[in-house]
């Protein structure tokens, strides 16, 4: 029997329809602070720099503060054009050996040498995500200072241990990206592995698995949308590289190649109507709204609300999509007390046809077809997820903050949304086509609370973490399955297996963990050393169509992990190093492959050994890291006609990565990086396979972002990015190797106003020369493919009203 249902719709429609009737009488102004806000048209003569500071700081109504003495004598050059506050600043500084510092509309000028050492402050390690607890935005806009570190909260990218990046919404919206795999496809470190266009986004990080399932919201796993999360309601997408069940506990699905947190858009202090229209090969049209005001006496309310509509055809030849979607995020703050509550509703449909994974039986690897080629025309599918989620934090004394939050989630599904394979492709591409009709339903309950407390003993500060969790999850299946032949160029119209009209339940899900972490600070905080363990227990029970038990795992698992930071040379170079294990759950070989017993593995822990370095000018930040992961894997032994199994197999991924973002001089940013890999099968079933290429590991993969405000055109910002990605291996033998690939994306945007509006026109072409290729691998145990997307055209126009 299914849990009882929940609709949380109603609440983030009514939450809409308050924000709508406000909207009509609350003045409206700009959402965020300097460096976010609009454009302003600006025409100030050269002058003396204390005086060229002050208009400005009238213009842009800025709380702007500066030496005397140190503008004495200065002159300011002449600035025109549309320009944000903070273009401003710097093109009325540059070559005065000043800069600014800059948080919301508070505005510091001083010496350039006092900002940079502060450019990047510690974060307050938070377990909350309201506006104010969020890390600021680097110099550029399109990261963040620092992310979200599981149990340890907030902390600033120099002050963190591992490799982390915090996308931001200005990233999002400025890039017109429509899915978290969009965002990640500016790392260099993240690859995806179902083909584009597909109803799911799976990702491989550093060579292991993250999948759909297994995204977090502000750290808690299983209550993000399943298919795709919707981004125009996330004010950040946050990445922490590598295994980290110490931080965030086991995910769902036992992703262990890093940990992707979505942060929730929240109201900020100013009120915010924000409109958005846009078009997207083939006839893809959408709209968005983002409504955000605050209420009481000192603003201790607030309520930010996002919805879109998106409908029309895909470049896959004859399909259509529909998206719907729809969040409320309601906010409190107090002086002891913050609390938050999310509701959103996520629809996605599509019909006329879905993309198809690639499974090849020759090494002969036959070339990849235009993306646009339908090889499941008819098929269609429909996932549907809603839920609600409530967080809050309470200062219970200077030194003891206590933490928790609880969300249910619902998702249902039918259609042809995965399992849509052309198998056993021939050079010429003939194959033998596997269709999956199917119903089903996966139903969360997400859970965690925890105390920080902050002391210091012998000169030694601490910060010391307890971090509880507990998922739930039911979920119920049912599939129709059905062949055909074709052909990869020349598809044929296949008679769509028909879907089934239930789902029974077929298993749960229970996983609980108890955490102890210690951050100790040395020397001014110059050395910081982290230590701590999680225990997770890992509980499943599967079922038969009657409801009977088939199988029951029960098993737990000790994690530990230590980290440290050290800046011997002042806070603009950090060197890392951290120990730490990510876990998934164990197989289980059934009683008849091992004659007559079952057979059940404790959770397969994975390893991270990492060290890198991290420097910044305050303005531009770069980081190098050196790690090795090893994950265990299933595998036979013994005698090939009788084996036994052992969870002693090994896949090993060690690589070097080089990250990069910031604004390294006015007017350009970057964003991207290099990551080099050695993936090795290093222990395999009869040792057949052992020193082979570990499957979809490129040795070299790469993203470079560029953006240019151009100095002919103010407003006007031409933007680039360079994808490129080495040949890889889909078979454990090394036999089926697919080619390297790269593409190009070009892109413009326009800033104005529109009828006296802040006003943002946007163009961008994805993979510019239409570039044809298998983008990567699907599965480290089967040969499939996935498939690159076809070039795309988008445009759209956003305007604050």
């Amino acid at each position: 029997m299914r849990r009882a249902r929940f609709t949380p719709a109603p609440l983030a429609l009514a939450a809409a329809a308050v924000v709508l009737n406000l909207a009509t009488s609350v003045p409206v102004h700009a959402q965020t602070g300097a460096t976010a806000a609009a454009p302003l048209a600006l025409e100030l003569p050269a002058q003396p720099l204390g005086q060229a500071l002050n208009e400005l700081a009238r213009r842009a109504d800025l709380q702007l503060s500066f030496p005397a003495d140190a503008v004495a004598g200065r002159t300011a050059p002449a600035v025109s054009g549309r320009l944000t506050p903070e273009q401003a600043l710097q093109r009325l500084l540059a070559g005065s050996g000043l800069a600014a510092d800059i948080d919301g509309r508070r505005v510091v000028v001083k010496p350039a040498d006092a900002v940079r050492e502060s450019a990047l402050p510690a974060v307050k390690a938070s377990a909350g995500a309201l506006a104010g607890d969020l890390p600021a935005p680097h110099a550029g806009g399109q990261v963040a200072r620092g992310a979200r570190v599981g149990a340890l909260g907030n902390l600033s990218v120099m002050d963190t241990p591992f490799s982390t990046i915090a996308y931001t919404a200005e990233l999002i919206a400025q890039q017109q990206a429509r899915t978290v795999a969009e965002v990640l496809g500016n790392d260099p470190a993240t690859r995806f592995t179902t083909s584009a266009g597909h109803a799911y986004e799976n990702f491989r990080v550093r060579g292991f698995d993250v999948n759909a399932g297994d995204l977090a919201i502000e750290g808690m796993y299983g209550l993000a949308p399943v298919g795709h999360s919707p981004v125009e309601a996330l004010e950040r997408v946050e990445l922490l590289k590598g295994p980290s069940a110490l931080f965030s506990g086991m995910p769902p699905g036992g992703g262990v190649g890093g940990v992707v947190n979505l942060v929730p858009k929240r109201a900020g202090d100013e009120p915010l109507t924000r409109a958005s229209f846009g078009l997207q090969s083939d006839s893809q049209a959408e709209l968005a709204l983002d409504l955000g005001r605050r209420f009481g006496e000192h603003k201790q309310w607030g309520l930010r609300v996002n919805t879109a509509y998106a409908d029309g055809d895909t470049t896959l030849d004859e399909q259509s999509k529909k998206r719907e979607f729809l969040s409320a995020a309601l906010d409190f703050r107090g002086e002891a007390l913050t609390a938050t509550l999310d509701a959103y509703t996520s629809t996605e449909k599509f019909d006329g046809g879905t993309p198809a994974m690639y499974w090849f039986a020759t090494t002969d690897i036959p070339g990849a077809p235009d993306p646009s080629t339908n090889q499941f025309r008819n098929g269609w599918g429909e996932l549907k997820s809603q839920a609600v989620i409530a967080r809050a934090e309470y200062t219970i004394h200077e030194q003891l903050d206590a933490f928790a939050g609880v969300g249910r989630r619902e998702h249902d599904y039918a259609g042809f949304i995965n399992g849509t394979h052309a198998r056993q492709i021939a050079a010429n591409g003939d194959y033998s086509g596997r269709m999956v009709g199917q119903r089903g339903y996966s139903d969360t309950v997400s859970a965690e609370a925890g105390l920080r407390g902050r002391f210091a003993t012998a000169g030694v500060r601490h910060e010391l973490v307890l971090h509880a969790t507990r998922l739930d999850q039911e979920d119920g299946s049912a599939v129709n399955m059905a062949s055909f032949s074709s052909n990869i160029y020349r598809p044929i119209t296949p008679t769509m297996v028909a879907v089934p009209g239930t789902a029974p339940k077929t298993g749960e899900t229970t996983l609980d963990s108890l955490a102890l972490v210690d951050t100790l600070s040395f020397l001014d905080d110059r050395l910081r050393l982290t230590l701590g363990a999680r225990h997770q227990g890992v509980e499943t029970r599967s079922f038969n169509p009657a409801g009977a038990v088939t199988a029951h795992y029960d098993k737990s698992a000790l994690t530990p992990a230590v980290a440290v930071v050290a800046k011997p040379w002042g806070q603009d170079v950090s060197l890392y190093a951290n120990y730490v294990q990510g876990l998934s759950k164990g197989d289980t070989v059934s009683a008849a492959l091992n004659g007559g017993k079952e057979l059940v593995f404790a959770p397969y822990k994975t390893e991270q050994k990492e060290l890198g370095v991290k420097w910044t000018t305050g303005r531009f930040t770069n980081t190098v890291s050196l790690f090795e992961i090893g994950k265990p894997v299933l595998v036979t032994t013994g005698d090939p006609l009788a084996p036994t199994y052992s969870d002693d197999g090994e896949k090993r991924v060690r690589g070097v990565e080089w990250s990069t973002f910031g604004e390294p001089m006015a007017g350009v940013r970057v964003l991207g990086g290099i990551s080099y890999n050695q993936g090795k099968l290093t222990r395999t079933a009869f040792g057949q396979n052992d020193g082979h290429d570990a499957v979809g590991t490129p040795r070299w993969q790469g993203n470079l972002g560029a953006e240019w405000d151009t100095p002919w055109l103010q407003g006007l910002t031409l933007s680039t990015r360079l994808t490129a990605t080495g040949e890889q291996y889909l078979d454990q033998a090394n036999t089926q190797r697919i080619p390297g690939w790269s593409q190009i994306d070009v892109g413009a945007r326009y800033a104005t106003e529109l009828m006296g509006r802040p006003t943002q026109w946007r163009l961008g072409v994805n993979n510019l020369f239409d570039r044809h290729y298998y983008a990567g691998s699907f599965s480290d145990s089967t040969p499939i493919a996935t498939l690159g997307a076809k070039r795309s055209v988008a445009a759209s126009v956003t305007v604050d009203f």
